[in-house]
């Protein structure tokens, strides 16, 4: 079993920035890549990126490219989504979530497979314009 519990989440201005935190309990945080979605009001959950085990390959929503950075400190069981310009259309409810799919899989299917081993509850986050 693993559990997710984000933290990080808040209001800020349009072009601000923020850093979300997804904690991991188990020994096993390193065997999972892990993965960050969101959800807006009224719409369906999305993709947002991704990192594998290792911590060396990324993936990215074209909609938040170049903005956010996805890290994770497998000494820390943490994994982190740095967000810098947002913009209101940012603003969601974030999951991270952990998976044992490849990362192959990961590149190919995430978009529209959300099918992941562990989820956790969220955090809100909220852009003003």
């Amino acid at each position: 079993q693993v559990q997710l519990v984000e933290s990080g989440g808040g209001s800020v201005q349009a072009g601000g920035s923020l850093r979300l935190s997804c904690a991991a309990s188990g020994r096993t945080f390193s065997s999972y890549a892990m993965v960050w979605f969101r959800q807006a009001p009224g719409k369906e959950r999305e993709f947002v990126a991704a990192i594998n085990w290792g911590g060396d390959s990324t993936y990215y929503a074209d909609s938040v490219k170049g903005r956010f950075t996805i890290s994770r400190d497998n000494a820390k069981n943490t994994v982190y989504l740095r967000m810098n310009s947002l913009k209101p259309e940012d603003t969601a409810v974030y999951y991270c979530a952990a998976t044992t799919h490849s990362w192959s899989w990961i590149v190919a299917l995430i978009k529209t497979n959300y099918g992941m081993d562990y989820w956790g509850k969220g955090t809100l986050v909220t852009v003003s314009s």
